[in-house]
């Protein structure tokens, strides 16, 4: 098999992976509270991605690693496993799979819009009518379409999934610019991680006894939204002639994950929800002209 067709076999079932998660989180979080979901999912990426590690021969490289490593690490561990995901979990939990998922899609337009910031680059006017639609997008889905009376369905829930992009967005533009071993400093990020989630489960004292179900879906997530899935989409763009070639294929996540939420979670798909997520997506790919496709690409 060539290294072309390994690149899209990887990214196929990267594809169709992260196309669950969505009804997963849902679905999990019927049996766990979000903080339960983030501890154990966390947990289990931890033990996944150290099991990569020691696999790939890398283990050592986490002595060669200064004090500032450790500390960047500490601060991304923080960002990523421990805020964004504390903040999407809850999200979940407040809103339909449906709505909250194409929110959190706005993580790429978000990170666009950010590196005119931080890499000082000169916004245009392709990047403002971008915004714009992606805007009237998540408007349309949290409205369920009722966009000139503005009752959002929920307005924390909405807040919070739009939060989680931003979060994502500031952690991986400061993530390149690390530039250390991707699954060593992934391993830290999240050994940092969890313990500032330990932290957490201290201090609001949530009961760590999960039913058969609950420990079963956060170890789904843990195993392949936090954990391996990165690595099998890294391995895609390495093996990959472009990085085009398989990148572009991450669109098809959020329409694949409305119908396993239709038919896993039993959502009604609104139009409202399709109409919003063709505007969040165009946006983003009006967005990603060629200063800025490199830097989505890289992430992606």
């Amino acid at each position: 098999m060539s290294d072309q067709r390994k690149a899209y076999l990887y990214a196929i079932v990267v594809v169709l992976i992260w196309s669950t998660v969505a009804s997963v989180f849902k679905i999990s979080l019927r049996y766990l509270d979000f903080i339960q979901l983030l501890f154990f999912a966390s947990l289990v990426s931890l033990f996944v991605l150290f099991i990569v590690l020691v696999f790939q021969g890398k283990l050592t490289l986490l002595r060669t690693y200064s004090k500032k490593d450790y500390l960047l690490s500490g601060l991304l561990g923080f960002l990523n496993p421990c805020l964004y995901y504390a903040v999407l979990f809850k999200a979940y939990s407040l809103l339909p799979a449906q709505e909250a998922q194409p929110l959190n899609q706005t993580w790429a337009i978000v990170l666009a819009l950010l590196s005119i910031i931080v890499l000082r680059q000169r916004i245009k006017l392709q990047s403002i009518i971008a915004l714009v639609i992606s805007f009237v997008g998540v408007v349309i889905i949290s409205t369920r379409g009722h966009i000139f009376e503005l009752a959002f369905s929920n307005a924390s829930g909405a807040i919070l999934a739009l939060f989680s992009a931003f979060i994502w967005a500031f952690f991986w533009l400061y993530n390149l610019k690390d530039q250390r071993d991707v699954v060593a400093k992934l391993f830290l990020n999240f050994l940092f991680g969890t313990l500032f989630i330990i932290i957490i489960v201290l201090v609001t004292k949530v009961s760590l006894k999960p039913t058969l179900a609950g420990f079963a879906g956060a170890a789904y997530v843990g195993i392949f939204e936090m954990g391996i899935t990165f690595v099998l989409w890294l391995n895609a763009l390495r093996l990959s002639k472009t990085t085009a070639q398989v990148s572009n294929m991450i669109y098809l996540v959020p329409f694949l994950s409305l119908l396993i939420i239709h038919f896993a979670v039993g959502e009604k798909i609104l139009t409202s929800t399709i109409i919003g997520l063709i505007f969040i997506i165009t946006g983003i790919l009006l967005q990603q002209n060629k200063s800025n496709r490199t830097l989505l690409k890289s992430i992606n």
